[in-house]
């Protein structure tokens, strides 16, 4: 865990946050693309994350990356999710925004959406991270975020399992906790794998009243492609 997550306990989300943003800044050593000394990411890998909008499909839910989860979109996000370095959310919004874009023009006309709502992140994952990236990564939209959904039961570590079995452990996986009342919403992952967590989550927000336009993520591994 990074210097700044052990501040977490004693203060406000908000500013621990940005405190932690500021120490991973400040203590970066390397770049996160490349190695290169002296910067969290050097201008060179930056500019390869320029938006390369990937379509997907997560079942019968429509969805967009900004990414091809490779090179150094990959190795960023693992360094936020693995090492806390949150200061690497800037450089991958411009990815997530074009998804956004995509996805909701793709039809030919404009869809409207009324709230963006985050894929939930396991309790282990957030006890681990202090953080939960695709709830930091839907603020950054700029429509109305909605944590709209929890996890209803314990899951099996889907980074093991295949398209099947991932289907299988996360059928049933979340719960709304709130009346969409007719509401469109679009759906926020890091990361879009299989489909198949987007998939479940569509189904639980259309049994809450949700009208669901689609899902997007920074970026979807090659085989979503």
């Amino acid at each position: 865990m990074s210097s700044a997550n052990r501040l977490l306990p004693i203060l406000p989300q908000g500013s621990a946050r940005l405190i932690r943003e500021v120490v991973d800044f400040a203590l970066a050593s390397v770049c996160a693309g490349c190695g290169a000394p002296g910067t969290a990411l050097c201008a060179e890998c930056e500019a390869t994350l320029a938006p390369r909008v990937v379509p997907v499909r997560t079942g019968d839910v429509p969805g967009c990356a900004g990414l091809a989860f490779d090179g150094v979109a990959a190795t960023a996000l693992r360094a936020i999710k693995e090492d806390g370095q949150t200061s690497l959310i800037r450089p991958l919004r411009p990815a997530l925004a074009a998804a956004v874009t995509a996805l909701c023009s793709g039809s030919g006309r404009v869809l409207p959406v009324d709230v963006v709502v985050p894929v939930p992140t396991s309790r282990a994952a957030f006890r681990h991270r202090g953080f939960r990236l695709p709830e930091l990564l839907a603020r950054g939209i700029g429509v109305p975020m909605q944590r709209a959904l929890l996890p209803a039961r314990r899951l099996a570590d889907q980074r093991l399992l295949g398209v099947q079995a991932r289907r299988t452990n996360l059928a049933g996986a979340f719960v709304a906790n709130r009346d969409g009342g007719g509401a469109s919403a679009v759906l926020v992952d890091d990361v879009i794998t299989t489909g198949s967590t987007c998939g479940e989550a569509a189904r639980a927000l259309r049994a809450a009243g949700f009208s669901v336009v689609g899902a997007v993520a920074v970026a979807a591994t090659p085989r979503r492609r």
